[in-house]
């Protein structure tokens, strides 16, 4: 945890260097108790600038590649980072993820599995609204906006520019305990989750931000 904190202070000295972070809504992180942290996707940064303002520490589902190399495969467990291996079902992420709810910690997942493309709302995985089901915990939406401006994917090198994180309302979904009762909520789910993320962005840049289950399981 010392690293976790030491990471913390670290990130948000160095935040300036890539522009203005303004953030909104810190006084909607429960104090206490279990909760996932949904976000957007934007860019590499988001993690790092996600966990650096978020008061409390957050257990983050990062990609299984991550942890191939000796030192990170050191590091990222530090830094309260565990493995999911991306498009495919990862039973292992999934239990490691309730079994920290269950101990009263915040999860953190990005609702879309990986960093967006063009800097728009992606569907969400499937994988993401089972997971809120399943776990019955408050859900907060966490925005960030302007990092894709800041280093899109594949760029070789960060600009300066504004990022906004923006903590918002918990939201509240039922625990299911079966596996078709939550594939009859997915579309619900995905409406409202992806509908709390888009409020905040500028414009909402025309996002399509809703999209029935049926259509985004070649997602997942």
């Amino acid at each position: 945890m010392i690293l976790y904190r030491i990471a913390q202070a670290t990130a948000r000295g160095l935040a300036p260097l890539i522009g203005r972070l303004e953030v909104e809504g810190v006084g909607r992180i429960p104090k206490t108790g279990p909760f996932l942290l949904v976000a957007n996707h934007q860019s590499v940064l988001d993690p790092i600038l996600i966990q650096a303002v978020c008061p409390r520490p957050v257990h983050t589902m990062a990609k299984s590649t991550q942890f191939a190399s000796p030192v990170f495969a050191w590091l990222m467990p530090r830094l309260l980072s565990f493995p999911v291996r991306r498009y495919e079902i990862d039973p292992q992420a999934v239990r490691y993820a309730l079994r920290t709810l269950e101990r009263g910690e915040p999860v953190g997942i990005y609702a879309e599995g990986e960093r967006s493309w063009d800097g728009r709302l992606q569907p969400p995985r499937l994988g993401t609204l089972r997971l809120i089901l399943k776990a019955g915990v408050p859900v907060v939406p966490c925005t960030i906006d302007g990092a894709y401006d800041v280093w899109p994917r594949w760029d070789r090198r960060p600009r300066r520019a504004k990022i906004r994180i923006t903590f918002g309302d918990p939201l509240t979904f039922p625990k299911l305990e079966t596996r078709a009762e939550r594939e009859a909520h997915l579309d619900e789910v995905g409406r409202v989750l992806m509908s709390a993320l888009a409020e905040p962005l500028e414009g909402a840049r025309e996002l399509p931000v809703v999209a029935s289950a049926q259509a985004i399981r070649r997602h997942d």
